[in-house]
């Protein structure tokens, strides 16, 4: 099992929160399982980008992004070089510390 903590975020999870998960699993499915509602419009299809979070530790040890996931994240809110979508990217054997972005650029937020 491998550690992912999540930094505080206001609207997700206001204290933060640590949970492990399988080496394999995408980093969205590891936070729905414990219940970070980070959001996914396309269903987790890599079709939008309102599931980009921010690797603030840990990201060499995640595969390579693919080309249309690189495509996508240029459209995400608050870009950085360490930014992914969760739900493409899977969870290796190192811990990982990520930030959930304040916001996405859906304009209406979808409740899942």
């Amino acid at each position: 099992m491998t550690k992912i903590q999540v930094l505080p975020n206001a609207e997700l999870c206001p204290e933060g929160v640590e949970f492990e998960a399988e080496p394999g699993e995408t980093i969205i499915a590891a936070a729905m399982r414990h219940h970070i509602a980070i959001e996914h419009a396309c269903e987790m299809s890599c079709a939008c980008t309102t599931c980009h979070v921010i690797l603030r530790e840990g990201f060499d040890s995640l595969e390579a992004a693919e080309e249309k996931e690189e495509d996508l994240l240029d459209k995400a809110w608050g870009l950085e070089p360490t930014s992914r979508l969760s739900c493409q990217a899977k969870v290796a054997d190192t811990p990982l510390v990520i930030e959930i972005p304040k916001y996405t650029i859906n304009l209406e937020k979808e409740r899942h």
